[in-house]
């Protein structure tokens, strides 16, 4: 898709034609700006030496890379309905949501709530999340609730997971854009000292969002800073501003449109929160399979990768991902991978984690390869025992 055909969308956007950013970068006192990327910078970006300079996010990104037409808007829509594949007689397409984006955006929309329905989970069934290395027993080892609470967050995970195939029903973004977007979001979370459930968090809404709603290249930064936003709000003890956070988007959208969106979630969402994470279902594992701190950060880092990849990591339910980061991290430094207790716990035998470990373990050894490295810069930290520079071991003893 040539510039020229989004200028009339990137005028409306507020977004200067000189101003635009390579990639995102972390300076102390600056902001932590995700700018105009290209799929090519997707294969050759790197975190170091990118200038800073103001613009807005992901706008001239090609829809998809195999080929496939590029969507061309006619106008500043930032958020469309996803057009349902298949519409069953039996259930409801979904209900009118009459927001504004932008005075010239979008009107009407229809929000498609058949992954939403349920109600709210109870925040006390939430494990709390631990961004230290050494996680407090007192805290989050409640033995004669665990099994509870674990039956508890694994019948909810079926009703708050996203759609394993939403992004090829998406008309202008791809995988690759989300990736970068989510790489960004770990940035903004460390600048902001945010704790990790936050980011996980964010990204299980954002995916949610994506699962039933089209969202145009222009607007993904603004769905995943909304994403955040929320999710900080839940998490967080002290969340940043509204302010903060339209400050790090380099003022590429404004205070109204951000918490236009931010209801606009909430309403697709159906204010359903308080979604079970990999990492929540991890820290219990750690806790029943009782490992070194140095195992579980690896076990931490390895499962936050699977966050960037929305194919093939959507397939499993967040429990199964939590089961693999354990046996990779437990392997890579014990030279031992699921034991008996935790098969007792969850359940899950080797064999059934056996394909998640794998497609984990391929991520693992590429993690250091990728132009994506806010995650691995994360847990180079001393406080997370420096596991992201542990060299992945070469095969796994799996048959």
């Amino acid at each position: 898709m040539s510039s020229s055909g989004l200028a009339p969308f990137a005028s409306q956007e507020n977004i200067s034609a000189q101003g635009r950013v390579d990639g995102p970068r972390v300076k102390a006192g600056q902001r932590v700006v995700l700018g105009v990327l290209t799929e090519n910078d997707h294969h050759r970006r790197s975190n170091q030496g990118v200038p800073v300079k103001h613009g807005s996010a992901l706008h001239n990104v090609s829809a998809h890379g195999n080929g496939a037409p590029s969507y061309r808007c006619s106008s500043a829509v930032g958020v469309r309905v996803a057009e349902p594949v298949e519409v069953q007689a039996a259930k409801p397409t979904g209900e009118q949501l009459a927001v504004s984006l932008h005075p010239s955006e979008l009107q009407i929309l229809t929000a498609v709530n058949d992954f939403t329905s349920g109600s709210s989970l109870d925040a006390s069934m939430q494990s709390l999340p631990e961004e230290e290395p050494v996680i407090s027993e007192d805290n989050l080892s409640v033995a004669e609730y665990a099994d509870d609470i674990h039956n508890h967050l694994r019948e909810s995970e079926l009703r708050y997971r996203s759609k394993p195939g939403y992004m090829s029903k998406q008309p202008d973004i791809a995988s690759c854009m989300r990736v970068i977007l989510v790489d960004w979001l770990v940035e903004v979370a460390e600048e902001y000292k945010l704790c990790s459930e936050t980011v996980y968090l964010a990204v299980n809404y954002l995916d949610r969002f994506l699962s039933c709603m089209s969202v145009l290249r222009g607007k993904l930064q603004l769905v995943g800073t909304a994403a955040i936003l929320l999710a900080a709000k839940y998490e967080e003890i002290y969340p940043p501003e509204v302010d903060e956070f339209v400050y790090i988007t380099d003022d590429t959208y404004t205070k109204k449109q951000l918490l236009r969106m931010e209801h606009l979630m909430l309403k697709v969402l159906s204010f359903d929160m308080t979604a079970p994470t990999s990492h929540q279902f991890l820290m219990q594992y750690l806790l029943e399979g009782t490992v070194c701190v140095k195992t579980a950060n690896l076990a931490l880092y390895v499962s936050e990768l699977s966050l960037l990849e929305v194919d093939p990591f959507l397939q499993y339910l967040p429990s199964m991902i939590a089961a693999a980061a354990y046996c990779l991290a437990n392997y890579t430094l014990n030279r031992t991978l699921w034991p008996d207790s935790l098969y007792a716990f969850t359940g899950y035998t080797l064999a059934e984690i056996a394909p998640c470990l794998i497609q984990l373990h391929r991520l693992h050894l590429a993690a250091k390869s990728r132009p994506q490295q806010a995650i691995c810069e994360k847990y180079k930290s001393a406080k997370y025992c420096s596991v992201s520079l542990i060299k992945p071991v070469e095969t796994l003893p799996l048959h």
